[in-house]
């Protein structure tokens, strides 16, 4: 599900259309892809970095470089087929599964950040795509949250706040605590 919802993502940003686009024709550097799309070269590090993660862009030596036969394998894997929807696990007490129905999109995404007293529920499910034993940087922390909502300093402060999600004091490292 996390897959297709990155592919879609991936495929439904405009600044991403043009950059797929700009790659067709050729291989570039991010500061070339910057220039010749008017991007901040941190947009362009952000939209190369998503695009990287989802498989459709290599990157050797500071050119990146569209993988066609990737991106239409992900397009024939993702997108044939019935979509599931999300539903809440019935493991969940009913106070959660409410909580998560009333804030998540059909596709899993998260619709609204609910307020504190029903955050619980979501970040719970949030935080089940970082693992035990891994070491994020900020930006993968961004990456991985993106995936569900815009707000990524929002939800990231949360999962700090509620202790799902250790941080070094400087913010260069992240970690889900045991």
């Amino acid at each position: 599900m996390n897959e297709m919802l990155d592919y879609v993502k991936a495929l439904s940003d405009p600044v991403r259309l043009r950059i797929i686009g700009l790659l067709s024709q050729g291989s570039a550097s991010r500061e070339q892809i910057a220039a010749r799309l008017n991007l901040s070269p941190k947009d362009s590090l952000t939209h190369l970095g998503f695009l990287e993660y989802v498989g459709v862009v290599t990157q050797a030596d500071g050119v990146f470089t569209l993988d066609n036969d990737k991106l239409a394998t992900l397009g024939k894997e993702k997108l044939t087929g019935e979509m599931k929807k999300f539903k809440p696990s019935e493991d969940l007490d009913e106070f959660s599964k409410k909580i998560l129905r009333d804030f998540l999109n059909a596709d899993g995404t998260i619709r609204q950040v609910p307020e504190q007293k029903k955050i619980g529920p979501v970040l719970d499910y949030l935080i089940q795509n970082f693992e035990f034993d891994r070491i994020y940087t900020e930006r993968e922390v961004n990456t991985i949250i993106k995936r569900f909502n815009e707000d990524t300093a929002g939800l990231r402060r949360d999962l700090v706040d509620a202790k799902m999600l250790a941080r070094e004091s400087d913010g260069s490292r992240y970690w889900r605590p045991k």
